[in-house]
């Protein structure tokens, strides 16, 4: 048996998982069934998934709830093609009942997935998976959950990440979240909000009210705040928002400009950059003693500064050797070298969090470009272009990017709408982020802990 981490029932995360633990049978050890991510292309495998069984309609209704969210977020990865649950000849009504695989077999299922949605005694809903190689006829894994009624959506996307991971050997990123900056009203009058979403969409919220200008938001490790820019005026601030109070907190007034803050790794500092006396350089902050320390000083400017996982470098752009080029930095500002050689321009750079690659914007003849790279600088490959495209994030597991775009607009000044869309790391699987308004600067969570 295996605990789950407790969250804090009052948080706006939502409730607690209670319990996680594995169910008797057939070991994950002998199904040999594997997705290989690494190719540039896969074809995406046949997984059925079935409504998840429950003994009367409430909890019938939770488990086809469940089922639909699970399939969704296997169909979005692109590695997996959820079967029309109408070619199914056998129902996945019960646990207990093995499943027929030669059923299974016919329509060509590879994966298959059953699960039952039962309210226990105590009012909390338990939430029960199998995951099923057809061909080996073997489990490979099976969980149960408990946890409030309200947090089924949550369930769902922590069995994806379980299915994702097992099938691929790499983390999921289905119990994400993701804040962004959602802009309304005419070009010369936009106004921006913080809001924050589910990775698929669900639950979304604005956390400001569009009174101010809000810009570059990014997550802390620990999840529960968000370090952003903001105008007070015409003076550019950075702050700290608290997700579980709706508190914020003013970490300093910057005259100049200031671009992108971001958390260090452990959560203790916030990196920057900075305009005083018309330079931009990098900064750190401690959050517990507010001192400020300059890691560059040079005549160009830097910004747009990321660390490594590791916190022991940094990746920021520059225009100190004529263009604006990356450049890696230890975390002391030492050692700086660069790494962008490529025609064109290159900024917004954000390390991947498994420390393998940098994305980037790039700007190359009057075209926008997402890219990676490796910190060495080798390896450059570009995954999206457009009229603009911009602000790449990472998910939690490195494999996916989410960047937005926006169109170009008209001669009346309309049209030029924003949207979000994320992509794998070979290219292939682009898909919009659907949002209630239009939206820039995406910042993906860590996985919910």
């Amino acid at each position: 048996m295996k605990a789950l981490p407790r969250l804090n029932p009052g948080r706006r995360w939502g409730a607690a998982l209670a319990v996680l633990f594995f169910l008797g049978g057939a070991g994950s050890a002998f199904a040999e069934l594997k997705i290989d991510i690494t190719r540039g292309t896969v074809e995406p495998l046949p997984i059925a998934v079935t409504n998840f069984f429950g003994a009367n309609p409430d909890e019938g209704q939770f488990g086809r709830d469940i089922a639909g969210v699970i399939a969704a977020d296997l169909e979005r990865s692109g590695l997996f093609r959820p079967l029309d649950t109408k070619a199914f000849i056998q129902s996945g009504d019960a646990l207990n009942t093995l499943p027929r695989f030669g059923d299974w077999r016919v329509i060509n299922t590879q994966a298959l997935v059953q699960g039952r949605a039962q309210r226990v005694s105590d009012g909390r809903l338990k939430v029960e998976f199998r995951l099923w190689d057809v061909f080996a006829e073997q489990q490979m894994i099976g969980l149960a959950y408990f946890t409030v009624p309200s947090n089924w959506r949550r369930v769902a996307h922590i069995i994806s990440d379980a299915i994702y991971k097992r099938m691929t050997g790499e983390e999921g990123y289905f119990d994400t979240r993701i804040v962004y900056i959602a802009e309304s009203g005419p070009q010369n009058r936009r106004i921006k909000r913080l809001a924050i979403m589910d990775q698929d969409g669900y639950n979304h919220r604005f956390l400001t009210d569009g009174g101010a200008l809000v810009l570059t938001p990014r997550f802390s490790p620990t999840l529960q705040e968000i370090t952003y820019m903001s105008y007070y005026g015409d003076l550019p601030r950075v702050y700290i928002f608290n997700i579980d109070t709706g508190r914020q907190e003013v970490l300093g007034d910057f005259p100049g400009m200031t671009f992108a803050p971001r958390f260090s790794p452990d959560g203790k500092k916030v990196i920057m950059s900075a305009a005083r006396d018309g330079n931009s350089e990098i900064y750190t902050m401690d959050l517990s003693t507010r001192v400020l320390k300059k890691l560059t000083n040079h005549s160009a400017i830097d910004t747009s500064p990321s660390y490594s996982p590791d916190a022991k470098q940094i990746v920021f752009n520059s225009d100190r050797g004529g263009a604006q080029q990356l450049y890696v930095m230890d975390s002391d500002g030492r050692n700086v070298h660069r790494i962008s050689y490529g025609k064109g321009r290159y900024g917004t750079p954000v390390w991947s969090p498994r420390g393998d690659l940098i994305a980037f914007t790039k700007i190359l003849s009057n075209r926008f470009y997402i890219g990676v790279m490796r910190p060495d600088g080798s390896g450059e490959r570009l995954l999206a272009e457009d009229f603009l495209v911009e602000a790449p994030t990472w998910a939690p597991n490195g494999r996916v990017l989410m960047f937005f775009r926006q169109q170009p607009a008209k001669k009346d000044g309309s049209g030029a709408k924003s949207r979000l869309f994320s992509i794998d790391l070979t290219g292939y699987n682009e898909r919009e982020m659907v949002t209630p308004l239009d939206a820039s600067d995406p910042a993906w969570s860590p996985l919910i802990p």
